[in-house]
């Protein structure tokens, strides 16, 4: 048993390489789709390809019992590679160009759901019920969830029980994080566009210019969460983006801001909201503006909830499987997912844990210098590099420990 398992995983490090090396951006997971495809109807899953795009869903019946579902995402984003990395990917988009990178482990969900799919395939005298497999397109534009929802994933397929869903942080290997209630935020981004009146810029008097607002509106919505938000509570209002001008000697017609704005709460998030309609607009009337802001709604992200019962169950799987000491208790992070639209669309609780892609040792010694944020690389970052064969094999473990306490026990005589 103990080789299989040690073939198993030294074929997922084969893998999560080739698809670290051939990343694809949101929707435009064709490759990774049909592979995934493959290696799911070779391990006798009933597989449905194109859902919501380029989604998959693999399903696997195994007698009454409950129907459980398990989700990774796909897709990667548009950065440029630095960790060094012999399989480091050197894809560029197609219609743009843009450098891509597995920058947020989508790569690892990918190979540990499959490692579950087989595990689970082979332990089949050890479970009753349904397993549904669903491998997610644009987790990172906040749009796959939906899409798939929209084409029909639960009319097709059936509701589940049980949504279940992990992640990799850089966390060490072979600990898991995870709380009950909010663990990820809700997510607001928009496109603010401040329109000023463009002119030559040896005559700025006979223009409004939209840099100046846009440097003044930048500031001031620094100030929501600085003043307006009690200090008990968690905001974040991220300007991500300003786009604005062509030429040094011209004062340009309008400046573009990208926000990022993240919420526990949805009285926080109205709050929040208001305030930057608030600001955006008086800012453009104190510049002159003669238009209006523009404000458009890019991404609308609910937070991600974890049912306390629900994760009282798989954290008592996650447990036995890892040992009590590595699951850890955590806060709740600032970033945002849409796993929840799925549980929520099918009426069922989730249960989301993070799992960790660090070396051990390294992590041990930045806290020792305080320097975590510095030299642990977080996702997102060009550098951010999960070891691969540890955290598959841990990854792989606490999905199948999970999936299995949400299952029927069948015959376990091996």
């Amino acid at each position: 048993m103990n080789s299989r398992v040690a073939h198993n995983t030294a074929d997922l490090a084969e893998l999560y390489r080739d698809l670290h090396a051939h990343p694809e951006l949101s929707f435009a997971e064709h490759r990774t789709a049909a592979l995934v495809a493959r290696r799911a109807k070779a391990l006798g899953y009933e597989v449905a390809e194109g859902i919501g795009g380029t989604g998959v869903v693999a399903r696997l019946e195994n007698g009454p019992g409950p129907l459980i579902l398990l989700r990774a995402d796909m897709d990667a984003l548009p950065v440029r590679e630095q960790t060094g990395l012999p399989y480091a990917s050197v894809a560029t988009d197609p219609d743009s160009g843009r450098p891509l990178m597995h920058a947020c482990g989508h790569d690892m969900h990918t190979v540990c759901l499959l490692g579950t799919l087989g595990r689970l395939a082979a332990a089949r005298d050890r479970w009753s019920g349904t397993v549904l497999g669903v491998f997610q397109p644009a987790e990172e534009i906040g749009a796959g969830a939906q899409a798939m929802v929209d084409d029909g994933l639960f009319e097709r397929f059936g509701k589940p029980e049980i949504v279940l869903a992990q992640h990799v942080l850089p966390i060490p290997v072979g600990t898991v994080a995870t709380r009950a209630g909010a663990i990820l935020s809700a997510n607001d981004s928009l496109l603010i566009t401040l329109h000023g009146r463009g002119g030559h810029g040896s005559r700025p008097e006979t223009t409004v210019d939209p840099i100046v607002l846009a440097a003044a509106t930048v500031l001031r919505l620094q100030t929501i969460v600085s003043r307006e938000i009690a200090a008990t509570d968690q905001v974040v209002v991220t300007v991500g983006t300003l786009h604005a001008g062509t030429k040094e000697n011209i004062i340009a017609d309008e400046a573009r801001l990208g926000l990022s704005i993240r919420t526990y709460s949805d009285e926080l998030r109205v709050r929040v909201l208001e305030a930057v309609r608030r600001i955006v607009r008086a800012e453009a009337e104190a510049a002159g503006a003669d238009r209006a802001p523009t404000i458009e709604y890019l991404t609308r992200l609910p937070v991600t909830v974890n049912d306390a019962v629900a994760l009282g169950k798989t954290r008592a799987a996650l447990c036995a499987a890892l040992g009590s000491e590595r699951v850890r208790e955590m806060g709740a992070f600032p970033a945002s997912e849409d796993v929840g639209v799925l549980a929520e669309a099918a009426g069922a609780p989730l249960s989301f844990w993070f799992f960790g892609g660090a070396d051990p040792v390294k992590v041990a010694a930045a806290q020792q210098r305080g320097t975590v944020d510095h030299d642990i690389p977080m996702n997102h970052s060009p550098y951010f590099a999960p070891l691969a064969e540890p955290t598959i094999g841990c990854g792989v473990t606490a999905f199948t420990a999970a999936a299995m306490a949400w299952l029927d026990a069948g015959d376990t005589a091996m």
